[in-house]
Formats: structure tokens, sequence, C-alpha cells
């Protein structure tokens, strides 16, 4: 049976709180439909405890259950999804009926061999091998259960690389389609008591025996009590730890700029897996996308509410693009965005500004979504860092660019623009040179919503120890994993949501197989 530790009150002396005392912890409703739940989930050993109900949390233990399992979903979040309701819910997978349908030729062997070639073969190739042999499986599924592509899906591109045949596809709803998909069943087979989940109740520590197989998980609920849940089997699959700067910085070796990841993704899965004996990789992956303004200078901070565009398929560049040297790093037209975003990695403090004069400033379309020239040149005034100088000294003053390095770049940039040659980086979209003031910056910071690095575990999602082998009864799917298993250094389309659907769902097939 579950043991309720010590130094937190028992169900009994719970239930003996007082109105106020209710009211002041997790709030009366909440807390007296918690504690019974809570009591049930210590009273017996599960087939499977499932630390983190989103992505890959929901599939595994939809189909650990659809196999007879008795499965415990432990979330800290105060309901299931993770990520989904935010997500652009873009999924992958080669070999589908879909394609079928519509005469697509497509084969898991070419969706590997794009993989690599996107992913700089950087990711876990036995683990990916056996994703796209799967993957066809978990989106037919989901065609069955109701999921509708967008009119013309599935395509090429949504966003990075392009693959080279049409297998990626999302739904007018977004990530919200499949939540409500996961949702049903998770639910379905809760009023059939297959599964039980514990919500506001946050995982704390793996429970292994003396030879280290693990045999459940050490839980905090909403009122502060700890208490053993005994678990025949383990799944991790609370996501990573791009809302835990400390964390993010330390693994990652780059602080967490922006304050834009899902905020219950705080790296506990990690701790967890390397307490038990796991070992990380995938920190070395990292990436960052190609800016966005942000509100302040705290790190991280909030973005800003201005939605710049800077993918020349949106619309080109007119501006030029300087780092803290003032200097040009980048062909700002590049069709790459993996081109870009890497041209970025290597700036410091993976930083940018884009400049622009008044002849720009009339001339080109918004480089902003929804905003006309007026509200354009009024947000130099709101926003703090927007940059404006009657001379190109005073512009890199004001937005802290060198002022030598500006000048030098600009002046190579003109040049270039008059003879219809770019000699730097080879642009080829220059309509106007930058020179008449006033003058303009936006700065621009490289950002990220994922971590890289994750949990090593075996073509089984095994979580292996130092020594490769793995961890009796623990597996983990999902960003836990790190994002560089999956997408290695380039970020390839569908390869962060679909491998958490898929993995999970093995894992949940598998060990009860």
């Amino acid at each position: 049976m579950g043991r309720i530790h010590s130094d937190a009150p028992t169900e009994t002396a719970a239930l003996r709180l007082n109105k106020r005392e209710l009211l002041a912890g997790a709030g009366a409703a909440a807390a007296m439909a918690l504690m019974p739940r809570i009591s049930r989930a210590a009273s017996e050993t599960w087939d499977l405890i499932v630390v983190g109900g989103g992505s890959a949390g929901l599939p595994c233990a939809i189909f650990a259950a659809q196999q007879g399992a008795r499965v415990l979903v432990v979330e800290k979040a105060h309901r299931l999804g993770g990520t989904l309701d935010r997500s652009f819910g873009q999924i992958a997978a080669a070999g589908t009926r879909l394609q079928a349908e519509q005469g697509i030729e497509d084969s898991p062997e070419a969706h590997f061999d794009d993989i690599m070639r996107i992913s700089k073969g950087k990711v876990d190739t036995e683990l990916i091998g056996v994703f796209v042999r799967e993957a066809a499986r978990t989106v037919d599924w989901l065609g069955e259960q109701g999921f509708t592509p967008l009119d013309g899906h599935p395509v090429m591109t949504g966003g990075h690389e392009p693959y080279t045949a049409r297998r990626y596809q999302w739904a007018e709803q977004n990530g919200v389609a499949i939540l409500k998909i996961l949702l049903t069943q998770v639910l379905d087979l809760a009023r059939k008591g297959s599964i039980e989940f514990l919500i506001r109740t946050d995982a704390l520590e793996l429970i292994q025996d003396n030879s280290g197989v693990v045999n459940g998980v050490m839980v905090r609920d909403a009122m502060g009590r700890k208490m053993d849940l005994l678990g025949r089997k383990v799944a991790l699959t609370s996501g990573g730890c791009a809302a835990n700067p400390e964390m993010f910085e330390k693994l990652h070796g780059t602080p967490l700029y922006a304050s834009l990841a899902y905020p219950f993704n705080l790296g506990g899965g990690l701790e967890m897996g390397v307490a038990a004996g796991g070992t990380l990789r995938g920190a070395e992956l990292f990436q960052t996308f190609f800016g966005m303004v942000l509100n302040d200078f705290n790190i991280p901070s909030t973005p800003a509410p201005v939605p710049v565009i800077t993918t020349p398929e949106r619309r080109m560049p007119w501006e030029v693009y300087v780092n803290t040297a003032g200097q040009r790093f980048v062909r700002e037209d590049h069709p790459s965005v993996d081109a870009r975003e890497h041209s970025l990695l290597g700036q410091e403090d993976h930083r940018y500004w884009i400049v622009f004069d008044q002849a720009i400033m009339e001339a080109a379309p918004s480089m902003v979504i929804g905003w006309d020239r007026a509200r354009l040149d009024w947000a130099f005034d709101k926003y703090h860092f927007f940059s404006r100088g009657d001379s190109m000294a005073e512009l890199a003053y004001w937005a802290g660019i060198d002022g030598d390095g500006l000048a030098a770049s600009l002046e190579c940039y003109n040049s270039g623009q008059a003879s219809g040659q770019d000699s730097d980086f080879g642009r080829e979209h220059m309509p106007l040179p930058v020179g008449k003031p006033p003058y303009y910056a936006i700065r621009m910071q490289g950002s990220q919503l994922l971590s890289f690095a994750g949990l090593n575990v075996n073509t089984n999602l095994a979580v292996l120890n130092g020594n490769g082998d793995p961890i009796p009864n623990l597996y983990a799917a999902g960003e836990v994993l790190g994002a560089g298993a999956t997408t290695g250094f380039g970020i390839v389309n569908g390869m962060l949501l679909t491998p958490a659907l898929v993995f999970g769902r093995m894992i949940g097939e598998r060990v009860f197989a």
C-alpha cells in the first residue's frame, strides 16, 4: 500500500481541516474532490503510472488501458492535455491512409532520409528508424477517431525545411483537434475504471528497490501531502525544461531569453530520470528560432505584441540585419529558414537588429502583421527595443550597436545595392539603399520554447543508465527525451509532436503486450 510520508498530514487529519483552512489551501471544492482520489491512488499497486498527461502521456495511458492495464496518470497542472491547447498540432508520417487516398507516393524510408537530411544526421538514428515505421499507424488512428486535416493536406512544408513528399498535416483547430480525441478516449476509459488521474499533483522522485528496479513514484498533492504511489511500470512523459531558466541554461549553456514554453515544463522528469540512474544527451544540439521582439531586459523576458515578419516567403526583406558589432551576418532573403537560424546561432547573445531608413519606411510593405505605416512609426515611441536616430551614429548609440561597424556595413551594402550584386552574402532582393535619415532599428532576440537535452532511451523507450543498460520498469517519451533526439540539429517538420504521440502509444502497447 502507498505510504503517506510523516512530514505531511494524513488523510484523516486532512479531512478534519476546518472550512477556513480548506479555503486557504487548494479551495474547498477542489480539495474535497481531490482527497478521496489520491487516497484511492495510494491504496493499490498500478500496472502503469504515467507522469505527465500531455502529448505523450495521454496516448501512453490510452493504449496501456486498452491492453487491460490499470493506469494512473499524475499531472502537475490543473488539467490534462499539456501543450496541445497551444500547439499548432502539426504531424507527419509516411505511408498513411490519407496519402494513399490522394495517390501520394511515400515510404518510411523516404521519411527517414528526409529527417536525416534536415537534422544533419544528428538524431537518434535507431529511434527514428522505429518512429518512421510506426508513425503512419498512429496518424491513421487519429483519422479513425475523427481527426480531419485542412483541405489540401498533407503538404510538403509549413515553417521549416520542406520534405520531398507531401506528408505534413494539421487540422483547423490545430492541437486542440488532437486534444479532443485524446481526452475523449481517456475520459471514456476513466469511466470504465481503467484509467485514474490526479491533477495538481507533482511527481517528486522515483521509488526504487535496492537493485535499482523502479516500482513507483513519490508525489506531492495540492495540499502539500507527500505520498508513495506504487506501480509495476512508470513512464516519464512530463515535458522538457524550457520553462525553467536555471535548468535550461545549465544544460544548454545559453540563457533562456524569452518566456515561451508551457509553464509546467520545469524539468521534473529529467531530474527524476537522472536521479534514478539515467543519463542525458542532446544538449549540444540547441538551436534558436530566428528572433522576436521582447518587452524588456529581463532574462527571461515576455514577448512584446509585435509580430515582425522575417520569413522571405511571406514578405521579402527591404531592411538590413546586423549583429551587436554592427555587421551583417546573414543573407536576409535566404530561402532556407534553417540557414537563417544557424547564422543567428553564431551571433553574440543570439541577437540582431533590423535596420532601415525613412525611404524604406515609406516605400516597403509593413514588416509587422496587421500594422500600417502610422502604427509602425508610433511604435518607435512606445517599445523599448525600437530605436530611431537622425544619423547612423545616433541610431547606433540608442540601439546599442557598434557605430563604426554599422556605418561600414551599410556603406558596403549600399555599394552592392547600387551595383546589383551583394558580394558579402549574395542577397538578391535589394530594392533600396539605406541612406535617408532618420534611421530605424528593431532589436530581435533569438528564442526557444523547446529543450534539446533529454533522457537517453533505447528503441523500446526504456530509460538507459550510464552503462547503456535499461533501468528496470522505467520508460520515457515526449520532450523529456529532448528535441535533439527527434529533430537533431535542424528543426524537422512534425518531429516534435508526432514522436510524442507515437512513442507514448508504443509504451502503452508494448509494456503490456
